[in-house]
């Protein structure tokens, strides 16, 4: 039986590694510290937010990169009682300002490279009260620096929050444009946390775990920093992903787990120096985010030596669900076998059972899972039920015990791990005064697994070039959400409801 935590606080887990290891380091690479002095910094940050006057409950937008800023922040607002609302840094200002007004956050903890995003959008946000800057020397017009800020602080005050209580807010984009902040609460983190130690994805205090997707990404915030931080093993943190940088520092630093996508394995096999001997100190790595190509898994295995172990996971999953770790082998194709604790069933559109072999809807149970969507209770009940199961909008197979994803839900598209709903591209192109139709659906990609695809109907006497539509489309979404693809047709299929019927789009 695993021991689900129940009344503990995140960043207890900081403290309690702190107290037993503190010599021991914490974080190598984008910053360097110990146990001990990672600790203090993180005592110094709550300080400084309660000085502030924040209180518990309030909610702490951070728009930084992978840096010792992101991780302080973090832990530090989690110690002050406080909700972490990571931002995606390569949104737009008007992506970045749904997020900051959806979720009311009083403060935003920003990095000096990305506070220009928020030009603009401050006045719109009658709730943000306060901009701490990272790396700045001296503060914009209306903020303050991070020195500053820690220099406003007091001694950290205890408090009482932890285990249902809410941590983190989480957005995925809504299908209908709206951003849906995703409820993770102190206990649902740690049960994750349980949960892969409970499986060949345990980690040891001498372990090193090498970073190198976003922290603003659950997979890598609960994943990559906060298991590792709670096992006392070392995370080494990489600022942005390069195959050959990444290659020298698993070498540099002896990486024992990686953490990554499918794009990052990709990028490592076609790396031109790459050889086995620069991945010898790793004892296993895992890829999550989005499905993994059988074929890179096989190459990663046979020419590089190392197994990767495929994972599934969400959002709302505080993100691991399954994973091939759990089993004692690996099927290709294959996402593994649900973690202890998590219940898993495959249900017909009628919430029933399938049939063995039969694909069903994925539906799960467990201590990791989310309670709801933020101040959306509509969307909340449309996916969880009274009794805790989560509908995923996932269709899977069970052979024999393992999972296979076989579809999801039919419209998403999923560009390096990140999510992208038609919808939200959709409603940009058609502000486009050329556009009368559209639909997006995704392309396969060789190295981000997809790509936004927009099929598009101008106006009468209209023209237009792909280059335009997709810089329009740049002024407001992420990069990775622009269309890469744009082919321009005289119709669209619709069905007799007048829908568009992307499937018969798919694949021409």
């Amino acid at each position: 039986m695993i021991p689900w935590p129940t009344l503990r606080n995140l960043a207890d887990s900081l403290h309690d590694t702190a107290a037993h290891l503190p010599d021991r380091p914490a974080l190598l690479g984008a910053a360097t510290l110990t146990y001990r002095e990672l600790n203090a910094r993180v005592d110094e940050v709550a300080g400084a937010f309660q000085g502030a006057g924040l209180a518990p409950g309030d909610r702490v937008a951070l728009l930084l990169g992978n840096s010792g800023y992101f991780v302080e922040a973090f832990y530090g607002a989690l110690r002050a009682g406080l909700v972490a609302v990571p931002v995606n840094n390569t949104f737009t200002a008007e992506e970045i300002g749904a997020i900051l007004a959806d979720s009311g956050a009083r403060a935003v903890v920003v990095g000096d490279a990305y506070d220009h995003q928020l030009d603009g959008i401050r006045e719109t946000l009658p709730a943000l009260e306060r901009v701490i800057v990272t790396g700045a020397s001296s503060p914009p017009m209306g903020t303050r620096t991070w020195r500053q800020f820690l220099g406003g602080g007091v001694r950290p005050a205890g408090t009482e929050v932890g285990g249902d209580d809410l941590a983190l807010l989480s957005y995925t984009s809504g299908t209908t444009g709206r951003p849906k902040g995703v409820c993770l609460s102190h206990a649902n983190l740690l049960a994750n946390h349980e949960q892969m130690a409970a499986t060949r994805l345990s980690l040891e205090s001498g372990d090193v775990v090498l970073c190198v997707l976003p922290l603003f990404h659950i997979y890598a915030l609960n994943v990559a920093l906060a298991y590792t931080i709670a096992r006392g093993a070392t995370v080494v943190l990489a600022e942005r992903f390069d195959p050959l940088q990444t290659l020298a520092a698993i070498a540099e630093h002896r990486i024992t787990v990686l953490v990554g996508a499918p794009p990052t394995y990709t990028a490592w096999l076609n790396a031109p120096t790459a050889e086995p001997n620069d991945l010898a100190s790793v004892r296993y790595a895992v890829s999550g985010a989005a499905p993994l190509e059988p074929r890179v898994l096989e190459r990663f295995g046979s020419e590089l030596g190392v197994q990767i172990w495929e994972g599934y996971g969400l959002t709302e999953t505080a993100p691991v669900l399954t994973s091939v770790a759990v089993g004692d082998r690996v099927v290709p194709g294959s996402v593994g076998r649900p973690l202890p604790g998590v219940e898993l069933r495959l249900v017909d559109r009628n919430g029933q059972d399938v049939q063995p072999g039969d694909p069903g809807e994925v539906v799960v149970r467990g201590p990791n899972v989310f309670s709801g969507y933020w101040q959306q209770p509509e969307a909340s009940a449309a996916v969880r039920d009274a009794e805790g199961w989560f509908a995923t909008g996932d269709i899977g197979i069970d052979e024999d015990g393992d999972l296979f994803l076989v579809d999801r839900r039919a419209d998403l598209i999923i560009v390096s791990g990140f999510n992208v709903y038609p919808k939200e591209v959709e409603a940009v192109l058609l502000r486009h005064p050329k556009v009368a139709e559209t639909t997006v659906i995704g392309a396969a990609h060789p190295y981000t697994g997809e790509v936004v695809r927009a099929v598009v109907v101008l106006r009468e006497g209209e023209e237009a070039s792909a280059h335009e539509i997709s810089e329009f489309c740049g002024r407001s979404l992420a990069r990775f959400k622009c269309p890469q693809v744009v082919d321009f047709v005289a119709s669209l299929p619709h069905n007799l409801t007048g829908k568009v019927v992307r499937r018969h789009l798919r694949g021409n």
